[in-house]
């Protein structure tokens, strides 16, 4: 799989994924929103669910779809120019973007929103799959996490039911990553302490 990379083609991907995924939505809107640094609110972190934890519903729904959009962005324009091998890695590019962004010292979200829009870009049938799998494990089990988790976990099945096993690979790696940034809410998961979809808000920390 890897002989046959232009690796200056997939450089170019990369960083190109990279920029687009480092662009922090979350802190965006929830400014814009009047919250303030969502990075003091909750869990700290810059995704839409802690920017919904505001309360400014606008603002965690533009998040999701800005962070999804990123990583759609990235990878369809990286296709256009470098076809599927551009597409992996500025894929992979705009997740490590997101995760760890260089403008927010390398502490940026966990990746669910922006995975989403990676994946549907690759293989929309996937997107659909995964969303659809965060839905129903959330309408059944209302935490957020572990629906996403669920969702990630399955990603690369899908993928590889429905697209290219290269794809399927991107996907498995980026599933391994959601499920490393999750470690403490699988903590709490494994405790019964984690939050659930229209709990309490979490205070500042």
């Amino acid at each position: 799989m890897f002989a046959s990379i232009n690796w200056e083609n997939a450089g170019l991907s990369l960083g190109l994924g990279y920029l687009l995924g480092s662009i922090p939505f979350g802190l965006i809107f929830a400014w814009l929103a009047g919250a303030g640094d969502v990075r003091k609110i909750g869990s700290g972190n810059i995704g839409a669910t802690n920017v919904l934890r505001t309360g400014k519903r606008w603002a965690a729904a533009l998040t999701l779809v800005f962070d999804a959009g990123k990583g759609v962005a990235a990878v369809l324009i990286a296709y256009t120019y470098y076809g599927s091998t551009g597409a992996l890695f500025a894929g992979l590019g705009a997740f490590l973007g997101h995760l760890f962004p260089v403008w927010l010292r390398f502490k940026g979200g966990k990746g669910v929103a922006v995975f989403l829009g990676i994946v549907a870009a690759l293989a929309w049938p996937v997107g659909l799959l995964v969303a659809g799998t965060w839905l129903l494990a959330a309408a059944i089990w209302r935490i957020s996490s572990l629906s996403a988790l669920i969702a990630a976990t399955l990603s690369p099945l899908y993928m590889l039911i429905w697209s290219a096993p290269s794809y399927a690979f991107l996907a498995a790696v980026l599933a391994a990553l959601i499920i490393v940034m999750h470690r403490e809410n699988i903590a709490r998961l494994l405790r019964g302490e984690e939050p659930r979809i229209g709990g309490a808000k979490a205070r500042p920390s």
